[in-house]
């Protein structure tokens, strides 16, 4: 059962973290390439919310089963590009900042596939699923009701 609402309880809030998400839509990330970051770090982070709105969100673009099937263990599954693999493995260091402090050699690794620019906003995409996760867990927001964009782009 939700705990609370955030969205009610503050609105203002909301509308902060909303707009992150309209500049990362804006921002020229790939759309496929920041769903599959977000089911990522939802997935270390256990938040079901989030994991079934951005399998849903993949599926509308036209994502293939298998490659969410195997997003878990991306490093053993060859179905990822190296800019995939890059950003999977720059998302699982800063979920997990505590744990590794996000390496230097893994920055230079992701660097060579990721603008300055990019690199800024791949972090914030990271940092803002991370929020949203724990605002979802925090608040026990129950998965199966989201509904995908109806706008969202298919995937090349």
């Amino acid at each position: 059962m939700q705990r609370f609402d955030f969205v009610k309880a503050a609105p203002g809030a909301y509308r902060a973290m909303a707009g992150l998400e309209s500049y990362l839509h804006e921002c020229g990330l790939e759309e496929s390439l920041l769903h599959l970051i977000k089911l990522r770090a939802s997935q270390i982070n256990g938040c079901a919310y989030c994991l079934d709105m951005h399998w849903k969100d993949l599926k509308a673009i036209g994502e293939k089963d298998e490659r969410l099937y195997e997003l878990n263990a991306w490093e053993e599954a060859p179905l990822y590009s190296e800019r995939e693999r890059a950003a999977l493995a720059w998302t699982e260091a800063v979920t997990e900042v505590s744990k590794s402090h996000v390496p230097d050699q893994l920055y230079e690794n992701v660097r060579k596939h990721f603008s300055e620019k990019e690199m800024a906003d791949l972090t914030l995409a990271i940092a803002t699923i991370n929020a949203w996760n724990r605002l979802s867990i925090s608040a026990r927001v129950a998965p199966g009701t989201y509904q995908p964009r109806a706008q969202a782009k298919k995937v090349a």
